[in-house]
Formats: C-alpha cells, structure tokens, sequence
C-alpha cells in the first residue's frame, strides 16, 4: 500500500534484485523444509541492565539480539550484501524466538520500529532487533545484602522443534558483549556464560539457548547506611552504664530512645525487600542483634534498679557482706565440730571391735554412743547439703547493686564484638 492509499503491487516497490529473489518464495515455509532443520545463529548485545527489583524477583535490560540463518531461496550473485528496510521482513521468513521468563517486552518503534534485515549472496539472512524485557529471575536472599544472584536470558522456539529448527550459539561465550562496560547501581558482574539445552514440553522438544551472569551485591552502601547506624545504636545505648542509678529519667531516655531508634530502623531496612517471603536475611538477623542488646540494656537498668530498692543501700552493702561471711563461717564451724565428733566415735567403735570376743560383750554405753554417731552422721550430711544451698543463694543475691553496672560495662562489648566475629565470619566465607 503506498502513501495516499493505493494498493501497489509488490514487483512495483522492490529493485529487480528483490523481486527475482521473492518469486515464487513462499514465506510460510521454513527454510530446508523437508530436508532437515535449519540452523539459527544467535547473538546478543547487552546495551543496559535497567534496573533489578528484589521485590518483583525480576530485572530489565535492553539487548540487540541478532539471528542468522541460511535461506537457499535467496542466494543470488554478486558479492555484495543488501541491506533491506526493517519493514520487509513482513515478506521473509523469520525464526519464532521468544524470551521464555519476559513478563513484558517491546521493540523500540522510535524513529522507526528498529528492525534490520540484510542478506548476503550465499542465502544467509542478518536479522536483528532492539529489545526492551523484564525477565523474572529467582532470587536466594538468605545473606541479603552480602548475596550473590544468578540470572539468566533463555530463547526459546514457539513453534518449531528441534526437528525443524536448532539454534546455537555463534560465537559460544563470546556471543554476548557489552558486559565489560556496563554499570550496575547495586551490583557487579561477576561471570557470565553461555549455554545451550532443550525445552522439554507435552508438545515436544524445543530448542533453547540460555545466557547466565552472575552478580554481587556492593554491600558498602549497606554498611553506611544500616550496619553503622544501628551498630552505633548498640554504643549509644551502654552510655547508661556510666551514668548514676540514681538518674533514673536519663537512663531511661536512653533506653527508650535508642529502642525506638533501632525498630524505625529495622522497618525502613524492610522496605526495598518483599513483605511476604520466607527468607530470614543477613540483615534481619543483624538487627535482631542490635535490638536484643539495646532491649538488654534497658532491661539492666530495671534489674539494677530492683536490686537497689530491695537490697541494703551501698554504705551497708560491706557491712552485710560481712555479715554473710560470719553467718556461713558458723555454720562451717557447727558442721566442722560434728564431723569431728562422728569421726572419734568412728575410731572408738573400730577399737572395740578389735578386742570384742564372744565373752567380753561390748559395754551398754559404748553401744549407745556407737548408736548415736549414726543420727550424727546423717545430721551432717543434712547440715553439708544445707550450706551448699545457703551458698547457692548467696551467688544469686547482689551484695552491692552497683557492681552489675560494672560487670555490664565489660560483658555488653566483649559479647557484642564476640557475636559480630561469629556473623562477618558466617555470612562472607560459608
């Protein structure tokens, strides 16, 4: 159809050359139909990699992808190409290639649909195209932001098998470039391969041609924005150890502050990743951390604060430790004293039974001393398990409630920096 509406006949529009070679061609059948498969060279051109959502699990990219296949139809002589308006390839055969995880794709219309077409004499036809896709691309966020992810492009045949078509890879891992100079916000490339296979299908086997590349999140920006902040939230909140007990509204600003401050953080570090999955990653498990420190701090703080309203303030506090120590003394001396007792009946009794015979009986009195070292025995023992429970409990108590804020100054960093080796150490080299 021209300009103004008329309908022209095809011989009218194309060069001689064109029109010989369209005679009697027939663009519903494949080339070599009848005679075997025809073979689909493949290439591609990453131009850009747009953007990666962890969200949707996709990424989008625009490629040029390139075919070439040998058509015996359009072999003619001369030793020079033609390069043909993208708008007839409506009159060629051409490959039914499709990107098989596109959610959605488009060909570049702008200023004109950017399709070429050239033909060489030996018959092999150049088609190429600028695409735009959104391909899916299952993603393992277990170490987010310290993971690695493994994407891949796959082109596959609609409609003809791998006994109509086969496709292959030109230039094997070389059939993509542009990878050396593309720039990722979050990401960099790591590898990339190239791979060919089958679709197995009800319908049948297909060709397929798959492109894998292998990425690395930067976690630097990681770092300054989520680990710091909230690692100084942890510090921020140990600052309550050195103040008074005394000052109960500072400590208590502290805590409160420092536990509101972590969990707005945590929920902003959850917006750029999917509400519902059922990954546990990295980055939560970090903030998990810190919380339970900066929670653990405030918790100190109530605890030492119980301890001093219920136990002897701290001008008696050496004046009661005193007094614990004369209590478990006496009580040593009392068990000490009866041990000694049992052990002097013990020797007596032995002695008597040396020199018991038949006709010297035992005398009524050493038997009744003999009988009552056996209830002194078992009163000792009493007395063993009773001290050793006295002891227990002294451990529990807190002589001097000051002295937690002293273990706590020591026991918070040295247990954070302890779990921060574990968790660096895990999710960087397993």
């Amino acid at each position: 159809m021209s300009m103004d509406g008329s309908v022209t006949s095809t011989e009218e529009i194309l060069p001689p050359t064109i029109q010989k070679l369209m005679k009697g061609y027939n663009k519903y059948l494949r080339p070599f139909f009848g005679n075997g498969p025809v073979a689909v060279g493949m290439s591609l051109d990453i131009a850009s990699i747009d953007t990666i959502s962890e969200i949707n699990m996709d990424y989008t990219a625009t490629i040029f992808l390139r075919q070439r296949w040998t058509d015996e139809r359009l072999c003619f002589d001369g030793n020079k190409s033609l390069s043909l308006d993208g708008r007839l390839v409506e009159l060629l055969w051409v490959p039914d290639t499709f990107i098989v995880d596109s959610k959605k794709s488009f060909l570049h219309d702008i200023t004109v649909e950017n399709r070429l077409i050239r033909i060489f004499p030996n018959g092999t036809v150049l088609y190429a195209l600028r695409i735009t896709t959104t391909v899916a691309c299952n993603m393992d966020l277990t170490k987010y932001p310290m993971d690695r992810q493994t994407c891949t492009l796959q082109l596959e045949s609609w409609g003809y098998n791998v006994k109509d078509v086969v496709f292959y890879w030109t230039r094997g891992n070389q059939s993509v470039s542009g990878l050396d100079h593309l720039q990722l916000a979050q990401y960099t490339l790591e590898d990339h391969y190239t791979s060919e296979s089958e679709a197995v299908y009800e319908t049948g086997n297909y060709p397929k041609l798959i492109f894998h590349f292998k990425l690395k999140r930067s976690i630097l920006y990681f770092i300054l924005e989520t680990y710091v902040p909230s690692s100084a939230l942890v510090v921020l909140s140990w600052v309550s150890f050195w103040i008074s007990q005394s000052s109960v509204p500072a400590r208590i600003c502290i805590g409160v502050t420092t536990v509101l401050t972590m969990t707005t953080l945590m929920m902003g570090a959850r917006t750029s990743l999917p509400n519902a999955n059922c990954f546990i990653k990295a980055i939560d498990v970090y903030l998990g951390i810190c919380f339970s420190f900066i929670f653990g701090a405030l918790i100190e703080y109530a605890v030492a604060h119980f301890c001093t309203l219920h136990q002897p303030n701290s001008a008696n506090a050496y004046m009661y430790g005193q007094e614990m120590q004369e209590r478990e003394d006496e009580m040593n001396g009392v068990a000490t004293s009866i041990g000694n007792h049992t052990l002097r009946a013990r020797k007596r009794e032995e002695m008597l039974s040396r020199m018991g015979s038949a006709s010297n009986p035992i005398p009524s009195e050493s038997k009744e001393e003999i009988n009552s070292s056996q209830p002194q025995t078992h009163c000792t023992k009493c007395m063993s398990t009773a001290r050793q429970i006295v002891r227990c409990l002294n451990c529990c108590k807190v002589e001097n409630p000051h002295y937690i804020d002293n273990y706590s100054r020591r026991t918070f960093p040295l247990s954070f920096i302890m779990i921060n080796l574990l968790y660096w150490t895990y999710y960087l080299y397993f």
